[in-house]
């Protein structure tokens, strides 16, 4: 069980989090980091902490444990003059949820995209997420179209 946080504030994520955040992006039911592919999501995950295209944050507990994180990437648009704010994956620990996590990760993505001069922010959730898109909502994100996949490899 995890510590509540009485006023959750996200914060960019560092290169230490990296094993926290991967178990987090497994709940959500991305790929398991495993010994044979550990060291180059880490080197990917260290050029995103570091990198000017995107921003991964994460909110911590009152015992410094990471409980939530997110992907925040800008995209260059063809049809745009400034980019657009992508957030691929979003998730709060399931003993972490409704304390604000979700919506401190939401709001710092929002101030950092306003401050990139992003035209939009947008978000990929699956269907099954009823609560989470309910939290997006009340944030005052729209349901905007479907999202399709095919997997290359």
């Amino acid at each position: 069980m995890h510590r509540t946080v009485p006023d959750p504030l996200a914060r960019q994520a560092r290169e230490d989090d990296f094993e926290r955040v991967t178990e987090l992006l497994e709940i959500l039911g991305r790929a398991e980091v495993t010994e044979d592919t550990e060291a180059e999501c880490r080197r990917v995950f260290e050029a995103q902490v570091v990198g000017t295209e995107s921003a991964p944050l994460v909110v911590e507990d009152d015992a410094g444990t990471v409980i939530a994180c997110c992907s925040l990437h800008f995209r260059p648009r063809l049809n745009r003059p400034v980019p657009d704010a992508w957030i691929p994956d979003l998730i709060v620990h399931p003993d972490a949820r409704r304390q604000g996590a979700g919506r401190a990760l939401l709001t710092e993505a929002e101030r950092l995209a306003r401050n990139r001069g992003c035209w939009q922010l947008t978000l990929e959730s699956g269907y099954q997420r009823k609560e989470a898109h309910q939290m997006y909502e009340a944030f005052g994100m729209a349901n905007e179209g479907y999202y399709f996949g095919k997997p290359l490899a």
